[in-house]
């Protein structure tokens, strides 16, 4: 079990007095939902049945984390008012379907728009840019507690993506290990040099994009003529696990190889346990150390190779 931060209590109460205001703001403690007969879970059942067509009791059970009595309980009591409908399943004689009757999407519909209506009433009194900054952080909410897996694509740098790399790494090694301002000197110089001596015979950036939000990059630039040069390569800490990692540094050594490399080298610290790992996994040999004091505190950096004939 993690252990538990100085600022976990803080941060439960936190998330608990969030909880709070929303589920007021959005009228779910209230027996019924936009004042029609139905409870909160009715109305999903009904609204997940009217956006898929169909769908079998195991479906609603995981899409909505429910006790499978308790669903069975919700259904029977909307097959009995005719509102849904069961039929055998097309490919599975041990299924059933799940389906709205006329009936019940009759009812439903005006539920669905006065939702939407009630939607549009909680946003309209915010200026544009607070809707989108609104949406935009229901969104990253969403992506943080999913535990489902989201496909994470790796793809060229955009305008503004470079000032966002060393934001991030800046930020994240900051909180985990403590570094300074000469670390985030260093990122930007990094990511001047490369900017101003692109090269896109030789040198290469990947960002990991999950669901519009960067959570990984790392660069390939010309040490000398047979030799690339890995830097930066970053993960966030919300895409750990996920192979993200792995996947930039077997890009980049993918490119290398195809730019005509014979020979990849890095630089790092040996603190950083999980990507020192991943380069002895990718093949890399540490070659060399040294002692020194940066970012605000004693390190040991560390030089590794590898062929990439």
């Amino acid at each position: 079990m993690p252990a538990m931060h100085s600022q976990a209590p803080d941060r439960v109460e936190q998330v608990r007095r969030f909880n709070r205001f929303y589920t007021r703001r959005i009228g779910v403690l209230q027996d019924h939902l936009l004042g029609s007969p139905f409870s909160l879970t009715e109305m999903r059942v009904l609204y997940e049945l009217s956006s898929r067509g169909a769908a079998r009791a195991l479906d609603l059970r995981t899409e909505l984390g429910l006790n499978a009595g308790y669903l069975s309980r919700v259904i029977a009591t909307l097959e009995s008012q005719g509102l849904l409908e069961k039929t055998p399943h097309p490919d599975d004689a041990r299924s059933q379907l799940l389906a709205l009757t006329a009936l019940g999407r009759q009812t439903f519909q005006p539920f669905e728009e006065a939702s939407r209506q009630e939607v549009l009433a909680m946003l309209s009194p915010l200026p544009e840019a607070q809707q989108q900054a609104l949406v935009d952080a229901m969104d990253r909410i969403g992506q943080l507690l999913d535990t489902r897996p989201a496909d994470v694509v790796l793809r060229a740098p955009q305008p503004g993506d470079m000032g966002l790399v060393v934001h991030k790494q800046a930020r994240l090694y900051a909180q985990e290990y403590g570094w300074n301002q000469e670390f985030e000197a260093l990122l930007a110089d990094i990511v001047g040099k490369y900017l101003r001596e692109f090269d896109p015979t030789s040198d290469r950036c990947w960002i990991a994009d999950r669901q519009g939000e960067m959570v990984g990059s790392v660069f390939v630039v010309r040490h000398d003529a047979t030799t690339a040069k890995l830097r930066m390569l970053y993960v966030d800490a919300t895409a750990r696990g996920l192979g993200v990692g792995r996947r930039l540094v077997e890009e980049a050594i993918g490119f290398a190889r195809a730019a005509g490399y014979t020979r990849m080298v890095l630089w790092t610290n040996k603190v950083l346990l999980d990507a020192v790992r991943l380069y002895e996994k990718t093949g890399f040999s540490l070659v060399e150390e040294e002692h020194h004091h940066s970012f605000g505190s004693d390190q040991t950096s560390q030089v590794w190779a590898r062929d990439l004939a």
